[in-house]
């Protein structure tokens, strides 16, 4: 991939225009606007994906054409696209002829299945993420022109991380500025270098996944990093759990804030500064939250998510139902007063929730945050990592690295392990034996590369 688009003045022009309009877009207009500016959006996104073979197929097939669709209001006369969709579409049918894929970028995810799905995104695609990355810093009072920060990325090509960090805008960028406040390591060196580099760097903000953050965290409690002071820690890339959060907030006496995001559909949304919502990229993507029969859940009731981004090039994402993930949406307006949609949590993939014998779901969050909670009581942070593997419907194992430093300090090893065990019994009801083991060391899922916080084996899925 070349950088030629960026040799285009017209597209110079563009790029000019969309940051100063989109950066604080979300903070200017009222909920009137918004919608008005979803619907032109959409109308646009709708027509761009009718010259796509994959969407031009399915809205035969259903029976509609974009100009039955007047706005946002008409998204339920659009088929859903499932991630089988882009797979067996893959690679001629997703984009529409003649999309230039030598400028452009090939995304692909991390393949949790086994079967990574991949799509195209145009350049103007990655300089959206770039700027929602700076509304998010702004959000918590950074400034993408002079606050030192440091991001713990995958560089590896076809990341989102890689394209938008390391492909696309930043190496242009730094042609006419320094930009020598922004730093990016890769998540495959070892923590202790890459704790060493950020001892020297000394940002004031950090970003990466929750599992490096963790793993940055131990090591900042056990003597490294002396010379860092954060000010605020973004996490995203996975499920953060509230155990995590904690031992990574008093690890670093740094606020650690969450951002939500996909591949294939880009940033989704950044948690509020003042409260434990999530503000949704209203302006960039339209997020649906269904139940089994594809209705709308109530607020404050988990759904399944389907995405639709209002932007770009390249493959479209519209009724997107592959993410997988079980979402509880609000209405509750937060003190901010943006007038995008709120998300109140994010439970996690559905392929994680937990199945109880009586054929009811759990939600990992529902259990996650039991281990921050004892240690809070106990005035301890001896559990240096967990993992809960649901390994029949009526058993559950729960593996437990135990920080040696801490070990013999009180309360007991012993004491903490029957801890956990009386309260997963009591969370999860009868019927299901709690199993508490101490590990030397959880392995981490090989296709993701981390470890996962909650497995589950029990076969199941969301309709």
């Amino acid at each position: 991939m070349t950088i030629k688009p960026f040799t285009n003045p017209v597209f110079l022009l563009r790029i000019a225009k969309s940051y100063l309009s989109d950066v604080d877009r979300i903070w200017r207009i009222d909920n009137k606007q918004l919608k008005q500016y979803q619907d032109k959006a959409f109308q646009r996104i709708v027509k761009y994906a009718y010259t796509v073979p994959l969407y031009h197929e399915k809205y035969k097939e259903a029976g509609v054409h974009p100009n039955d669709i007047k706005g946002i209001g008409d998204i339920k006369k659009l088929p859903f696209i499932t991630k089988d969709d882009l797979r067996e579409n893959y690679p001629d049918r997703i984009i529409p002829k003649g999309f230039d894929t030598e400028h452009n970028f090939l995304l692909s995810t991390s393949g949790s299945t086994g079967k990574p799905v991949f799509v195209y995104v145009d350049v103007f695609s990655a300089i959206k993420s770039l700027i929602a990355f700076v509304r998010s810093l702004k959000a918590y009072g950074g400034r993408w022109q002079t606050t030192k920060i440091i991001m713990v990325i995958d560089t590896v090509p076809g990341s989102i991380e890689y394209t938008v960090f390391g492909q696309s805008t930043l190496p242009f960028l730094k042609r006419f500025m320094s930009l020598k406040n922004i730093k990016y390591i890769d998540i495959g060196k070892k923590p202790e270098e890459i704790m060493k580099e950020i001892d020297e760097f000394k940002p004031e903000f950090l970003s990466s996944d929750p599992n490096m953050l963790r793993k940055l965290a131990f090591l900042k409690n056990n003597g490294y990093g002396r010379n860092i002071t954060l000010t605020c820690i973004t996490s995203g890339g996975a499920m953060l759990d509230s155990y995590t959060k904690t031992y990574v907030e008093n690890s670093f006496n740094a606020k650690v804030m969450d951002t939500y995001g996909t591949t294939e559909a880009g940033p989704l949304a950044f948690q509020c500064n003042k409260e434990n919502y999530y503000h949704v990229h209203s302006d960039f993507v339209f997020l649906e939250f269904l139940d089994e029969k594809n209705q709308p859940v109530p607020s404050e009731k988990p759904g399944r998510l389907v995405v639709t981004k209002l932007y770009g090039g390249g493959t479209p994402i519209i009724r997107y139902i592959g993410i997988e993930d079980i979402v509880t949406p609000t209405t509750k307006k937060t003190c901010c007063t943006i007038p995008a949609q709120t998300i109140k949590q994010i439970e996690g993939r559905s392929t994680d929730l937990i199945i109880l014998p009586n054929k009811k779901m759990l939600s990992p969050l529902t259990v996650t945050g039991i281990p921050a909670k004892i240690m809070e009581e106990y005035k301890t942070y001896k559990i240096k990592q967990f993992q809960i593997i649901q390994q029949k419907v009526d058993e559950i194992e729960i593996l437990i690295v135990i920080d040696e430093k801490l070990r013999n300090k009180c309360p007991p090893v012993k004491t903490v392990l029957e801890e956990l065990r009386k309260r997963f019994s009591e969370k999860i009801g009868h019927g299901v034996n709690i199993v508490v083991h101490e590990v030397d060391e959880i392995q981490k899922d090989e296709r993701l590369d981390y470890v996962k916080v909650v497995i589950s084996k029990v076969k199941h899925r969301i309709d």
